[in-house]
């Protein structure tokens, strides 16, 4: 897996090309692009976008060695404005100057064609601050990206991580794990480091692809995340497995727990994290000790008793910035226990 890193919000002909192919699709199936493509790439493009139109990007000749092994499922971050403003998954990518000089016509002869083409995959609105992305590739906070990189799998997988973007490609290593005759539902299990302060938008369109963290949710987990350290607590992460990704787990000497945080305390939202808990919780490395919902705001009377019913911790945040624990009674939590984790 890689990660790029695209500037495309600095230069009027980015923002240009922008709004041409990334904001409006590309039917690529019209005659006036499909003529363009070979068999092949007609073929590919079709697998990845059924429905006959894409949003594409490109990179020009002199970025052809970084993006050589650049493949579909691998995560592009879009850069502009001193922040990362979308992220997505590759889609396809194959090289085709004709069908670039028409997506994106040169100005004049001496201008680089971006003739290396890719479509993009849930692209999703953001609004990551360089500052947050420098931490997480360990450079200066004042460092900008004046021009495209690529990074390889093992630092691409720790800065997608830090980030909280999960790829297709996390996703299928955790259920090609799960599905090995020799392992069993925990063996897909793969720890994460702790959620960070983020800020993720809405998808354009959502195939199940790309896994981003929603910005209040993501502030919540910090927040909390924040509160454990004040008070000691260590061995915090996340962990991914085929039903998806923690937001927070806690392995330590007082217990092993699972905490799933939503962005808002409506009933909705409480009926997600409940069943999201129950998903998870069999997958957890470690036999859970406790279950718990993390909500930004009381919740109702009636929603917390049915967290309650299965045995359910309910965390909420107090302001100034304070949590309370509404603990589920103890022989409801330990009948459920069993179930939990089958």
């Amino acid at each position: 897996m890689h990660l790029l890193i695209s500037p495309s919000y600095g230069k009027a002909a980015s923002r240009e090309h922008w709004a041409d192919t990334v904001e409006q699709p590309v039917p690529f199936v019209d005659s006036r692009y499909a003529r363009t493509l070979t068999d092949e790439q007609r073929s590919r493009l079709l697998a990845a976008h059924p429905e006959g139109r894409a949003r594409f990007w490109g990179a020009v000749p002199s970025h052809d060695k970084k993006m050589r092994d650049v493949a579909p499922g691998d995560v592009v971050l879009f850069t502009g404005g001193n922040r990362v403003r979308a992220v997505a998954e590759i889609g396809v990518i194959f090289r085709n100057r004709e069908l670039a000089d028409l997506l994106w016509p040169p100005p004049d002869e001496s201008a680089p064609s971006w003739h290396t083409v890719y479509t993009l995959l849930d692209l999703t609105d953001t609004d990551i601050p360089y500052r947050d992305l420098n931490a997480a590739l360990g450079y200066k906070p004042t460092h900008v990206f004046p021009g495209q990189m690529v990074f390889p799998d093992d630092r691409a997988r720790s800065v997608l991580e830090e980030l909280m973007i999960t790829s297709s490609v996390e996703q299928a290593r955790a259920v090609e794990s799960a599905q090995r005759p020799d392992s069993g539902s925990r063996a897909a299990v793969r720890m994460a480091a702790a959620e960070q302060n983020r800020t993720f938008g809405t998808a354009y369109e959502r195939t199940g692809r790309l896994i981003v963290v929603d910005r209040k949710e993501a502030r919540l987990v910090a927040a909390y995340r924040d509160h454990l350290a004040s008070t000691g607590r260590k061995g915090v992460g996340r962990f991914f497995c085929p039903s998806g990704v923690s937001d927070l787990y806690l392995s330590d000497d007082e217990g092993t727990e699972v905490i799933e945080a939503k962005s808002a305390a409506s009933h909705a939202y409480v009926r997600q994290a409940l069943a999201q808990l129950l998903d998870y919780a069999p997958h957890s490395p470690r036999r859970p000790d406790r279950l718990s919902g993390l909500f930004p705001a009381p919740v109702a009377q009636d929603d917390l008793l049915l967290l309650h019913r299965y045995g359910i911790d309910c965390i909420q945040r107090e302001e100034p910035g304070g949590f309370v624990r509404a603990e589920a009674p103890a022989e409801r939590r330990a009948l459920m226990r069993s179930v939990w984790s089958r």
